[in-house]
């Protein structure tokens, strides 16, 4: 399978709310940084982080509006659709993915901070 169509999935995965597809994807020690919130390392980190993305009520949507890859990295751009704390956010996201083996070990997103708690705050 082709890096762009591991992250492909990974993103198909979410957007269903599969856990265990979406962490199927992901190497044990994957490195994931949320720019500008943090970064941690593997499985169990990253599910403390995106479980309750999981788990929400309401639907998880990452649309991909544009995507290049060049051997095993991946770079999309994304509106990321998501309910948090009772709102609906849609929040503008970039995305760097590399892929090792048919697994994602490193994924970057970096986001506009600021616009994102203006939105939590209803603004």
């Amino acid at each position: 399978m082709s890096a762009e169509q591991v992250v492909n999935d990974f993103i198909a995965a979410v957007g269903r709310k599969d856990q265990d597809a979406a962490m199927a994807l992901v190497a044990e020690d994957c490195y994931y940084d949320n720019v500008p919130i943090g970064d941690m390392r593997g499985h169990e980190k990253m599910l403390e982080f995106l479980g309750p993305m999981f788990r929400s009520k309401g639907p998880v949507e990452f649309e991909v509006l544009r995507q290049a890859c060049t051997g095993n990295v991946v770079m999309n751009e994304r509106i990321d659709r998501f309910e948090m704390k009772g709102k609906a956010l849609a929040l503008p996201v970039t995305g760097v993915w590399e892929v090792d083996d048919g697994k994602i070990t490193f994924w970057r997103d970096y986001f506009d901070n600021g616009m994102f708690m203006k939105a939590l705050k209803g603004e």
